[in-house]
This record gives structure tokens, C-alpha cells and sequence, in this order.
């Protein structure tokens, strides 16, 4: 049987190795992808450190870690009649039943039996990957090959700015890491008036200025709350966009966002907190909101066209481009921070 490269997590415990494993062959409903381009995600990091999300959450060891693709479609399942061989490709990485509640109301994205590559079922970091027919995306050919592999997470950006009312706005983002870079690059492109950013990188705080951030504090060194309070008159911001999930900053956060205002959480934190409800939500009459992923397909769409129109300039975000079997070296500046969206190439 024909083998490929693929970072495989083969036991619980820290890192990943490079293997030669077989090449899949797609089911009825599948195609298989040459992958073009593969980036790396905070998910990924988590599993690769096996953190304690990782440990509780990753329960079919060995699996080939990695979510994030554009790829070639080189061959078809036999019911796959959506796509045609020489594709090119990128995925929305849920993978929904189709059938349960969720799935039936609108809501796919948070479907109930929902599996993820990467996650779940093995991934993206390979020369090949199984996407199911009905998560391929076909890419625009006015959207570069690059841009497609990061896809998936700018959907998600996408997707927490346009959760609510953002034109004519101001906006409080918390955390610079590539989602939230790409928070500030699609908020002003959808009419957002001020964006200010919240980052203690230093690396990254250059990376929030270069995609168009008016003002960026450093936790560390800023009164971020007064700081905020001062750019906005005493009122406090419109919009807070959480994408650190630090407890700090959430809290911050809260107390920078004027009353009646909307706060979307991205961002994940790795344990429990305490909010003050009655003073920070209740008698603040915000809306508070979860976001988990991209609304499928509505988000993807968006995605395309922002892309397709080059109106979005993601180019600042891709910092590094490696290649697969410089994995470790990918993840180690993950783990520094000193770091964009990072690419694998297979």
C-alpha cells in the first residue's frame, strides 16, 4: 500500500512524530486531497503539549493531528458528485451529522454528534487527507493557494466580528494571537471607527499595528480600563472581541465595555472564573455571546468573498512558512509567541 509523511500524536504525553502511513482511500462520501497547505492552530499546539483540555478531549491514539488545509482533490468517493479531481480546495473542519436538532435548525456548527479532524478523526498534517464531500470548500481562483489553508480560522474571526452590530462602532479586541489579528483587519474593513487591541507580546503588538490596530495596549504596562475609557469619551467601547481567554483580560474587558454594549468570546480560558453577573452583565445590560466556529455555510461564503475581493490583506498575519517535517520548529514558536499564522508545506 502506497505510504505518506504525517505527524501522527502516537501515545498521551508531549509532542508528535513525522511517520510513513498508509495513504487513505476515500469512502463512498469522501475525497482524497493532496494537501497543498496546512497551517497550525492553537488546538494543535494544545494537543501537541497534551495540556489538560488535550488530555481529557484526544481518545484515539495514534491520530494525525492538524486541521487547517488547502488541498487538491485527487480522488473521488462514489457518491461524490459535488467535486471533480483537480479541485483545489479548503474545509470546514466540524463535521456534522446532518440530522440531529442542531443540524436541522441552523445550527450544524455546534451539531451534537459533530466530530473534528484533528480532534476526533485523523487530520491535515500529511501529503494526503480525507475531507468529507460535504465540508470541501472549492476555492475562488482569485483567492491564493495560501490564503486558503487559513481559511478555517479566519472564519472564525469573521464570524465573532459579525455577531452583531459593528459599523459605526468602537472595538476592544483582547489578544493578538492570529484570529484576533485577523479580528482587527476584518473589523475596520466592516466599518468599525476605533479598534484598540490588547497585547503583551511584543512581537505581536508590531503585528496589530502593521493590520491596522488605532491603538494597542500592553496589559503590562497599561491601564488597559483607563486607557480605553479615555479613547471613548468616559463610555467605554461599543464591542469587546474576547480572543486571549486570560482571565485578566476578560475581566478587563467587561469593565471596559460600555453599558448595553455586545461581548463575543472566542477566546478559551483553560480554567474556570468568577464574573460578577449582577454588576458586569445584569445591570450593565450587555449581551454576552459564545462563539464556537463558523456558521456553516453562511461564514464560509463571507469568507470567500472578502478574500476574492482583495480587500482583506491577510499577508501581514503569515509570518512563517515551513516546511512539515519542521513541525516542532512551527510549534516551539507557537509556544513563544513570536509568531503569526504559521504554514506547513508537505
Amino acid at each position: 500500500m502506497a505510504k505518506m509523511k504525517a505527524v501522527v500524536k502516537t501515545k498521551p504525553g508531549p509532542g508528535a512524530e513525522i511517520l510513513d502511513v498508509n495513504i487513505p482511500k476515500p469512502g463512498s462520501n469522501h475525497v482524497l486531497v493532496r494537501v497543498l497547505a496546512t497551517s497550525i492552530c492553537g488546538t494543535d499546539l494544545h494537543i501537541y503539549e497534551w495540556n489538560e483540555w488535550a488530555k481529557q478531549r484526544i481518545k484515539n491514539l495514534p491520530q494525525i493531528i492538524g486541521h487547517e488545509l488547502c488541498g487538491e482533490v485527487v480522488e473521488l468517493g462514489d457518491n461524490v458528485k459535488n467535486l471533480k479531481k483537480s479541485d483545489v480546495i479548503s474545509a470546514e473542519t466540524h463535521i456534522a451529522c446532518g440530522h440531529c436538532y442542531l443540524c436541522q435548525t441552523g445550527l450544524a456548527h455546534i451539531c451534537v454528534n459533530g466530530k473534528i479532524f484533528g480532534v476526533d478523526i485523523d487530520g491535515v498534517f500529511a501529503e494526503y487527507a480525507l475531507v468529507s464531500a460535504n465540508n470541501a470548500w472549492v476555492l475562488d481562483e482569485k483567492i491564493p493557494k495560501d490564503f486558503a489553508s487559513v481559511m478555517e480560522p479566519l472564519g472564525n474571526a469573521i464570524h465573532t466580528v459579525l455577531a452583531g452590530e459593528i459599523v459605526g462602532n468602537t472595538v476592544l479586541i483582547t489578544g493578538c494571537g492570529p484570529i484576533g489579528l485577523m479580528s482587527i483587519a476584518v473589523s475596520h474593513l466592516c466599518g468599525a471607527t476605533k479598534v484598540v487591541a490588547t497585547e503583551i507580546n511584543e512581537y505581536r503588538i508590531q503585528l496589530a499595528k502593521k493590520v491596522g490596530a488605532d491603538v494597542v495596549l500592553n496589559p503590562k504596562k497599561d491601564n488597559v480600563v483607563q486607557r480605553v475609557l479615555a479613547e471613548t469619551g468616559g463610555l467605554g467601547v461599543d464591542v469587546v472581541l474576547e480572543m486571549s481567554g486570560n482571565h485578566e483580560a476578560i475581566q478587563e474587558a467587561l469593565e471596559a465595555l460600555r453599558p448595553g454594549g455586545r461581548y463575543s468570546i472566542l477566546g478559551i480560558p483553560d480554567t474556570p472564573m468568577e464574573i460578577d453577573l449582577g454588576r458586569d452583565i445584569i445591570f450593565k445590560y450587555i449581551t454576552v455571546q459564545g462563539i464556537n466556529g463558523r456558521l456553516m455555510f453562511s461564514t464560509w461564503y463571507k469568507t470567500s468573498r472578502f478574500l476574492s475581493s482583495g480587500r482583506l490583506n491577510i499577508e501581514p498575519i503569515i509570518t512563517h512558512r515551513l516546511r512539515l517535517d519542521e513541525f516542532e520548529k512551527g510549534m516551539e514558536l507557537m509556544k513563544s509567541g513570536n509568531c503569526g499564522k504559521i504554514l506547513l508545506y508537505p
